[in-house]
């Protein structure tokens, strides 16, 4: 029954723990690795490489939506035209043709056709609008080549492309997918490098501007990485099992900017290229966008959420989307990759911990134990932020949490083994001293000191007739054997009638009624108590007769008076007993059996408090030492109440 105990208790404790991990892993931690990238990884501004032009609140204040699509072709132009910019990204789809401005659109789609440097954005969707054709002509056109070398390939999560006017779908080269879904919590930690789409990988807008720059058409995926012989990449894969993603390595926002990169407003470079087609000068220079990658975003707040593009990031709560887009291309760029560790490995970073903490907490004591568990997980979480300073994730709130839940049950367990343990001992105790001195010394086991009290009880003592004579004649294991029956039926008796055994003596054993079980009737108790034990070892005697074993006769004396009771020893050795001539008188009534032939005497005080209950016979009066009046003794015959 024990093993099947701790083999429930073992499932239950695991499957805790599991829960307990897997609570942690996925709603605590991803709270933690936001906090430690905005204190820790954030560190810097974005490189002064890639610039983002944003349609603003400004922007539409001058030139109200929805404005024909021709005027994007200021913004384009300007960059084409006059600078030496190396790369236009368009954070923007177009999925519907403007019906009341065609001619706009035609201009717009006819100049887009001269962009060699230019990419736009495209969009999947998880609603399912099947176009065969268009799905082909799309790979064809836009796919990049990816050699897929994942052992685990998931379901599509995406069931169609969101589709292209065919004018603007003809114009553009180069495309890349704009989803940027979040995580469980709200907020987006990650990019989408890939997406899977009918078991082929097509890039985010991110990923094919990296491409175009560095005229790299080939990119290879596996389960932990994704890289490209060509450029040097190499990111890290994190978790996520649909989609080919990575963390992303976010940037410091500039003062007073919702950005991490150099942010423009559209409606400056507009205006800027009015002037320079007017030959006035510029509200920004051209030269300041000479070897720059430029962003193309629309994030207008007073419009509504068609142009407010913002996502809760761990540096924003509404970070811009297009910011978003250019700081996976900076990490691209520069190599500002977030490298998370490996499941396994913060697995055993967990264990470890549990492990040290269970250590921590088997070899020493409380204080020391929770002091060494403090400095470890303050440790940890130090080693913790250096990683992500550079760039390297790991499980923080975890293996803390694990290593909490660790000294919980610990202790836990280590109170309820000192409780057993002290069960066990106390059992054990009670075996040699009585159960209600044991609860005694437990109660006060702070404050044991010798000394004690003095208070009227009843004492009582029983010994076997003749047993050291019937001894020698008997084998000691005879003796050993009839001793523990007697012991073992009268035991309880004691008990029954508030009793406490203050020791055995040989075949002698001494009883205290009154203390330190309070009892107001302790002499009519323990005279109904002896009274039971006599008629106890008359059954015993027809048993051991029918067994061949010598007939045993008891004799029995019972003294009620004042005692001290107490502590007696020294601080080292103490016990718990009760001492004074009322001790001794009921010793020496016991003796007195043997001289008056009886088996149950009791002094005058006993008699005084039992006298409506026993039918006595006066048997004398004895003279005791130290006293000066004669002591009158009587023999219980029976009891009568």
């Amino acid at each position: 029954m024990n093993f099947f105990k701790k083999f429930f208790l073992s499932l239950i404790i695991i499957a805790f723990v599991f829960i307990a991990f897997s609570c942690c892993r996925f709603f605590l931690e991803p709270i933690i690795y936001n906090c430690m990238v905005y204190r820790y990884t954030a560190q810097e501004t974005g490189h002064d490489d890639i610039v983002i032009i944003v349609i603003d609140d400004k922007t539409i204040g001058k030139y109200r939506v929805p404005w024909p699509r021709d005027l994007n072709c200021k913004i384009f132009k300007y960059f084409s035209e006059y600078t030496n910019a190396k790369l236009i990204v368009h954070d923007s789809i177009i999925l519907t043709p403007d019906i009341n401005n065609p001619q706009s659109d035609k201009k717009y789609y006819n100049y887009l056709r001269t962009l060699n440097n230019f990419v736009a954005g495209c969009g999947f969707t998880t609603k399912f609008e099947n176009d065969e054709n268009y799905d082909k002509n799309f790979s064809e056109k836009f796919l990049i080549k990816v050699n897929d070398k994942r052992n685990y390939k998931p379901y599509d999560s995406y069931k169609s492309i969101l589709k292209f006017p065919i004018e603007y779908f003809n114009a553009l080269k180069f495309v890349g997918h704009v989803n940027a879904p979040s995580n469980a919590d709200g907020y987006l930690t990650d990019s989408p490098y890939f997406i899977q789409y009918k078991n082929n990988l097509y890039p985010s807008l991110a990923m094919r501007a990296y491409a175009l720059l560095n005229d790299n058409e080939e990119f290879t995926v596996t389960d932990k990485y994704i890289t490209s012989e060509k450029s040097g990449l190499k990111i890290r894969r994190n978790y996520n099992p649909d989609d080919v993603t990575a963390d992303l390595h976010f940037y410091r926002t500039k003062p007073h900017s919702a950005y991490s990169h150099k942010t423009y407003s559209a409606i400056d470079i507009m205006d800027s290229y009015d002037n320079l087609k007017a030959g006035k000068k510029p509200i920004i220079a051209p030269s300041e966008f000479d070897n720059i990658v430029v962003f193309v975003g629309a994030n207008a707040k007073a419009f509504g959420s068609n142009m407010y593009d913002v996502k809760a990031t761990p540096v924003n709560r509404e970070h811009p989307g297009v910011d978003i887009q250019a700081t996976a291309l900076d990490n691209l760029i520069h190599k500002d990759y977030m490298m998370p560790l490996s499941a396994k490995s913060n697995v055993l970073i967990s264990l470890g911990i549990i492990l040290l903490t269970f250590l921590f907490i088997k070899y020493n004591s409380i204080l020391p134990a929770i002091s060494l568990s403090a400095i470890l997980f303050i440790v940890y979480y130090n080693i913790s932020s250096v990683l992500f300073k550079h760039g390297i994730s790991v499980d923080v709130a975890t293996p803390l949490f694990m290593g909490i839940i660790t000294m919980i049950f610990a202790y836990l367990y280590r109170f309820v083994q000192e409780n057993i343990n002290k069960e066990k001992v106390k059992n054990a105790m009670g075996k040699y001293i009585s159960q209600d001195v044991m609860q005694k010394v437990v109660k006060n086991i702070d404050n044991l000191k010798l000394g004690g009290k003095k208070a009227v009880v009843t004492v009582l003592f029983a010994d076997i007739r003749g047993f050291t004579s019937l001894s020698e004649k008997m084998e000691a294991d005879e003796v050993s054997m009839i001793l523990n029956e007697y012991f073992t039926e009268i035991e309880p008796i004691i008990t029954k009638y508030n009793g406490v055994i203050n020791k055995f003596i040989g075949d002698a054993v001494m009883a205290i009624f009154g203390e330190p079980i309070i009892d107001e009737k302790h002499a009519e108790n323990a005279v109904k108590c002896a009274n039971e034990m006599l008629e106890t070892v008359k059954k015993l005697q027809h048993k051991w007769l029918n067994e061949g074993k010598p007939k045993i006769e008891i004799g029995i004396g019972i003294n009620t008076g004042e005692v001290f009771l107490g502590n007696i020893g020294s601080e080292k050795r103490m016990e718990y007993t009760v001492i004074g001539d009322t001790v001794n008188l009921a010793s020496r009534l016991e003796s007195y059996n043997k001289i008056y032939k009886t088996n149950f005497l009791i002094s005058s005080t006993t008699y005084a408090a039992v006298r409506n209950i026993a039918d006595v016979l006066k048997i004398s009066e004895v003279s005791i030492r130290g006293k000066a009046q004669k002591t009158t003794i009587y023999e219980v015959l029976k009891l009568i109440g």
